[in-house]
This record gives structure tokens, sequence and C-alpha cells, in this order.
């Protein structure tokens, strides 16, 4: 007798083959956006410098530097004044009878002794004179010169001698 081959079959497998080819479309979708490049890294080296405008960075805004240290100088003050007003607040809870004066000069005083130094340490500083180097590279020519210069008269006339 001859051998036929296994016959195929024609209806799909029981259950819901519908949601097997569904399946198999999600993972070729999947497939296909793993294969895409989501991002690009360029890894040519950028110049140090370029003509391209600041941007300005977020947090504070751009200063000079005076005003940071002004900035910096209140905004210090500001977290002082709430540290000693916050000790003296709790020194004249605690002790329910404390006199606000004597709080206020017993508080007040280190503020002002390290305002009264700072000051002076400011000032001695700005009394000290600057100090200059000056390097030079290559033959230097000094050539001192004094122009004496006179003039006088209702027709002014400059004479300069040297």
């Amino acid at each position: 007798m001859p051998t036929l081959p296994e016959p195929k079959p024609t209806a799909p497998a029981a259950g819901q083959a519908h949601l097997n080819d569904q399946a198999q479309q999600l993972l070729a979708a999947i497939e296909d956006a793993m294969r895409t490049p989501t991002s690009f890294r360029d890894d040519t080296p950028v110049p140090h410098h370029g003509t391209a405008p600041p941007v300005p960075q977020p947090g504070r805004p751009p200063m000079s530097q005076g005003a940071v240290d002004a900035s910096t100088m209140m905004l210090s003050g500001g977290v002082a004044t709430v540290l000693v007003g916050g000790a003296a607040s709790l020194v004249m809870l605690a002790s329910g009878h404390a006199d606000p004066t004597v709080c206020a000069i017993i508080f007040g005083a280190p503020a002002g002794l390290v305002l009264a130094l700072s000051r002076l340490v400011k000032r001695a500083k700005e009394s000290q004179p600057d100090e200059h180097h000056h390097h030079y590279n290559g033959t230097v020519y000094q050539d001192q010169r004094h122009t004496h210069t006179s003039t006088r008269g209702v027709w002014a006339k400059t004479n300069n001698q040297q």
C-alpha cells in the first residue's frame, strides 16, 4: 500500500488564533523599534572657544564679581539675623520673664563686634599698596625723560623743554 503524506490541517487550532497573529505583529514592531537609533553621539573634538555668545545657565543670573560678593554677604547676613533672632526668641520663651532689652544687648553685641572687626580688616586691606609684578622677555630699554611745560600770557604759547 502506498504511503500518503500527513494531511495538513485546514482549520485553525482550537482557541483564538488571531491573538497569536497579533502577538507576532507586536513582537515584530518591537524588534523594528529596537533597530531604529534613538540617539546619536558625536565624538568629534569640540573647539575650546568659538563665536557663539554665552548661554545663561540655570540658577543665579550672571553678575559682576562685586555684585556676587554683595549678594552673598546679604544672604549670609539674613541667615545670621534669623539665627540670632531665633536664639533670642527661644531664650525669652524658655524663661517666661526675660527682659527683652537685656536679651537684645546680649545677642546684639556679638553681631556688632563681628561687624566692626570685619570693617577694620577691610580698611586694613585697602590701606596696603597694590603689589605689581612686571615680567619682560627680551631686551628692555628704559627711557626716563622729564618734560617741563610752561604756558604763559594771554595768547598762550607752550614751551616744552627737556
